[in-house]
Formats: structure tokens, C-alpha cells, sequence
């Protein structure tokens, strides 16, 4: 993917994130806790692609910024369940996961200054 359509293309990131969430829930041990990680992971790893496409539907600015602030909230929740993994050790593949860690972050980061945009925007026309 070339890198102009990285950053512009925020469900096709959303849904890649989501399948590499699903690689790593996949990838660890069929104990009680890695099948408790595992389905927390997808739960809240693979939200924020379908609540975005909910946020693309939204009815108002208000609809919007609130669908916004739920992909974030859970991809929040997903950065948490990525460090308890890291810090346990549960980990197959150090440099993929430092990649997923990488993309968590930007994702959050976009979506905390799309929140803030959709905001300020709401401001001026109120």
C-alpha cells in the first residue's frame, strides 16, 4: 500500500488492523488465559472497523463525534490487552506485534485529533 493511501484510507487501515488483531488472538496459547485474551482482543480489536463504518452513517455531528469516540475507546481498550500481552510474555512474533503496537497508536491518534476536528467544527456552527 503506498503511503498516501495509508493515511487517507482509514477504514481500509481499520479493517487490515482488524484481520491482524483476528492473526494475533489466533496466535496464542489454548490455555484459560490465552482463550480469555484471545476473545477480549476481538472483541475490542475488530469494533472500531464496523463502529467507523457506523460513524460514516451518522445522522448528525453529534451521532458522529459519539461513534467517533467509541473506535477510540475500543481501540483503546485493544492497546491495554497488547501491553498485558507483551508483558506476559504471550508474544509468537516480536516484530509483527511491534507493528500492530505501531498501528494501535497512529490509529488512536487519529482518531483523538479526528474527535478534536469534528469538535471545534461543531463550535463554529452552533
Amino acid at each position: 500500500m503506498l503511503e498516501k493511501e495509508k493515511i487517507f484510507d482509514l477504514e481500509g487501515r481499520l479493517i487490515n488492523f482488524a484481520v491482524q488483531i483476528i492473526g494475533e488472538a489466533e496466535s496464542l496459547p489454548k490455555t484459560k488465559t490465552g482463550n480469555h485474551i484471545s476473545g477480549q482482543l476481538i472483541r475490542c480489536g475488530t469494533s472500531p472497523a464496523s463502529n467507523y463504518g457506523e460513524a460514516q452513517g451518522a445522522e448528525s455531528r453529534v451521532d458522529f463525534i459519539h461513534k467517533m469516540k467509541i473506535c477510540l475507546k475500543e481501540l483503546r481498550e485493544t492497546r491495554v490487552w497488547l501491553l498485558i500481552i507483551e508483558k506476559a510474555n504471550l508474544i509468537r512474533q516480536k516484530s509483527k506485534f511491534e507493528l500492530l503496537i505501531n498501528e494501535n497508536n497512529e490509529l488512536i491518534s487519529i482518531f483523538v485529533r479526528s474527535i478534536q476536528t469534528a469538535k471545534q467544527k461543531s463550535k463554529r456552527t452552533s
